[in-house]
């Protein structure tokens, strides 16, 4: 791994020379174990602790195959789905592998007894499989996580479509979270030149999700002076649909849960915000029954903000606890577009709300190729800016899932995994030097 490492800190390395370098027969890797699926049978989804389930292995080099690239990982960051994988949560990210595993002879490799994780990364590519003509060795670039087959019809209109749709280092093995990772080069893209390794590694995921979620008509199809209601609009996926909104010419209704966090709002350029903490908003009376008086204060409260309006569209992710509200306070025609449920998977909402006032639900999940490029350009240019809030090792990487688990993090946390520090990767700093405090607005947050 030194002579990998060297060869990228090296400036003048050529692809000729990533491509004579002797690949390891191992490398350090963050896993789950297949043994340890029930470790945590009968606890509540709380008290699950990442950093007893994550672990940092020695793992063998996976064999490349067609259409695919090995990649140096000099920085990957922590999602959700690392959360939930490391607590088996739905299920065990094993019934995946095994469900893959059964697909060809090329995808029993996923099939392991153990699951290396993460679905972002930035860092250099080492080798390419037969038929990759676009990427070479010593490529600078980051990795998008959406994993398809397309040898279906159904997913050449949207790749997201496809039947064999998986979400990379969560759904299949070989993720991010390691030194070496084994990836579809169709999920390669330019790294931003004006980010630093980690900085570049941290909005993969969350920034073209919530891409495809509010800009995409694949999604919400956000227009100039939409009035979008975001919640949790500080975390890792809110922070990017606030920037979205903004740079789009709509105005966000940010809602956060500290003084602190509306703060890092405040930053990015939002007006309009509410600390939900602060209101003590109870949508939910008892574990069974929610309180429509708490959606009808909620409301009045975004009017307040918007001079009389009502939302447009509402940014959804955390699910069961807020979905009552968020139906009832959209416009009517509005859109509930909805990934994830981080407060749990099974929605509860009045359909009055929503049948009779022609309101939409639309579900949304990652992004497909052109989305996720599309995404990623916007941070190259500078419009869209990681938020990166702190940046861990990869033997910490238990520790920053919990971080995320228990909701203790800004923005999104990176992990440093072959790059020895902080800082590293950057080749634009004049482009740098412009957007240098958007780039650190949530640091140390």
């Amino acid at each position: 791994m030194k002579e990998i490492l060297d060869a990228i800190l090296e400036q003048d390395s050529t692809a000729a020379d990533f491509a004579a370098l002797p690949l390891p027969e191992s490398y350090r890797a963050v896993t789950v174990h297949k043994d340890e699926a029930d470790m945590f049978a009968g606890l509540p989804s709380r008290d699950k602790d990442p950093r007893t389930s994550l672990h940092l292995d020695d793992v063998p080099l996976p064999e490349i195959g067609p259409g695919e690239a090995l990649v140096a990982v000099m920085a990957s960051s922590v999602n959700y789905n690392s959360v939930w994988t490391s607590i088996f949560e739905p299920v065990s990210t094993f019934a995946f592998l095994e469900r893959y595993g059964r697909l060809s002879p090329l995808t029993k490799r996923h099939d392991l007894p153990y699951h290396v994780i993460g679905s972002d990364l930035a860092g250099v590519v080492l080798r390419t499989g037969p038929g990759v003509n676009k990427w070479q060795p010593g490529d600078r670039v980051v990795a998008h996580c959406l994993s398809v087959e397309l040898e279906s019809a159904d997913g050449h209109n949207d790749t997201m479509l496809d039947p064999e749709q998986r979400i990379w280092g969560f759904e299949t093995n070989f993720g991010g979270l390691a030194e070496i990772a084994l990836v579809k080069s169709n999920q390669l893209m330019p790294k931003p030149e004006h980010l630093s390794w980690e900085e570049a590694a941290a909005p993969g995921l969350v920034n073209s999700t919530a891409y495809r979620q509010l800009v995409s008509r694949n999604g919400a199809g956000m227009k100039q002076g939409d009035n979008v209601l975001i919640w949790g609009a500080s975390g890792g996926l809110g922070s990017y649909a606030t920037q979205f909104a903004l740079a789009g010419g709509a105005t966000p209704i940010c809602v956060v849960s500290s003084p602190e966090k509306a703060e890092i709002c405040r930053k990015m350029g939002a007006e309009a915000i509410i600390d939900r903490n602060a209101e003590d908003y109870r949508f939910w009376k008892d574990e069974h029954t929610q309180d429509p008086r708490e959606w009808k204060r909620f409301g009045a409260t975004i009017r307040e903000l918007t001079g009389g309006e009502d939302v447009d569209i509402v940014f959804e992710h955390p699910g069961r606890e807020t979905f009552g509200a968020s139906v009832y306070v959209t416009r009517k025609g509005g859109t509930i577009v909805t990934c994830a449920s981080t407060s749990g998977y099974h929605h509860e909402y009045d359909n009055r709300y929503l049948w009779m006032s022609l309101k939409r639900i639309v579900g949304s999940h990652f992004a497909n190729y052109r989305e996720a490029w599309e995404a990623n350009r916007l941070i190259a240019k500078g419009r869209i800016h990681p938020t990166l809030s702190r940046t861990y090792t990869l033997a910490e990487t238990g520790q920053a899932a919990y971080d995320v688990h228990r909701n203790l993090h800004q923005g999104k946390v990176g992990v440093l995994a072959l790059s020895p520090e902080e800082g590293l990767g950057v080749t634009n700093p004049e482009m740098r030097e412009r957007h240098l405090p958007a780039i650190n607005r949530f640091r140390g947050a």
